[in-house]
């Protein structure tokens, strides 16, 4: 396992990278070209295999509206599309960066979930939806980081992990200059602490909020409804934040955050950024 100490006395985060993402070809003219990268995928071409690796790539062409990243022309052109009005739906506006999305958002509106999970019976609109749910009832995670082992079960995860050992930081808030690893963590950031817009209202006590997911959990403190079940032990939750916070202490310690001055050890990244105030001396309540 890599420590931070050492990202800190000598590797770049590209070297970082490097160790993470590994190409090996090939065994025979037989078998298919394999990437071993995060996601361990195989193709049946080698232009699959070169259009795929891509999206491993340093990430250097930059959207001019929202600001994210993609790794080549072609999937920022595609991009592109959802700040036009080429793939737009007819119902709410939205637009999509192709046709398959624009159909697959179409669901939403008219309900159409064609994939069901055979264990618990949800349903999806995409199957790769259905796909990654039905990891928590195998408890499959066949992503892993390899610089500390952590495994998941989405693709998409594992290159927004590895910001975690390299550092990065790529969106940056242009009203307070915060910067976040993620564009939806920006986005959410910008709606509920710069935004005075709180358009979606709780039906139950009036009470308004920035985004649709802030509005559906509080909704759930009226309905008391438990949506969230731990695969170890059936316990459930009302909000996806009780659930985390559950398996990290009562099934999965090693992936607790440490304190490196200390040692002592915590559930949620947040308490762990408040206990290291302590070891810096920063008290920043003051008493009137």
């Amino acid at each position: 396992m890599l420590s931070f100490s050492a990202l800190i006395v000598g590797e770049t985060s590209h070297e970082i990278k490097s160790k993470a993402y590994t190409t090996e070809p090939a065994c025979d003219s037989n078998s298919r070209p394999r990437v071993r990268t995060d996601c361990d995928k195989e193709f049946a071409t080698e232009c699959a295999l070169k259009i795929h690796s891509e999206t491993h790539s340093e990430k250097t062409y930059s959207c001019t509206e929202c600001k994210k990243c993609f790794s080549g022309p072609g999937y920022l052109k595609q991009h592109m599309n959802i700040h036009g009005s080429k793939y737009e739906c007819s119902e709410c506006g939205k637009c999509c960066r192709d046709t398959v999305a624009l159909a697959v958002h179409r669901r939403c509106h008219s309900g159409e979930k064609p994939f069901e999970c055979s264990v618990c019976g949800k349903r999806f609109t995409e199957a790769g939806n259905l796909t990654v749910h039905s990891r928590i009832h195998t408890g499959e995670k066949p992503y892993k980081c390899r610089v500390c082992e952590k495994a998941f079960r989405r693709s998409g995860e594992i290159s927004v992990h590895m910001r975690i050992h390299t550092g990065e930081r790529p969106y940056k808030c242009s009203v307070c200059d915060k910067n976040f690893s993620q564009s939806s963590s920006l986005q959410r950031h910008e709606q509920r602490i710069h935004s005075d817009v709180r358009s979606h209202s709780c039906s139950y006590c009036g009470k308004q909020f920035a985004t649709v997911a802030d509005l559906n959990s509080h909704v759930r403190v009226h309905t008391g409804a438990k949506t969230f079940s731990c695969k170890h032990c059936s316990e459930e939750f009302i909000l996806p934040s009780q659930l985390n916070t559950h398996l990290l202490k009562s099934h999965d310690e090693g992936s607790w955050f440490t304190c490196n001055i200390c040692q002592k050890k915590f559930s949620c990244k947040g308490h762990l950024k408040q206990h290291m105030l302590r070891h810096e001396g920063v008290k920043s309540y003051a008493c009137d």
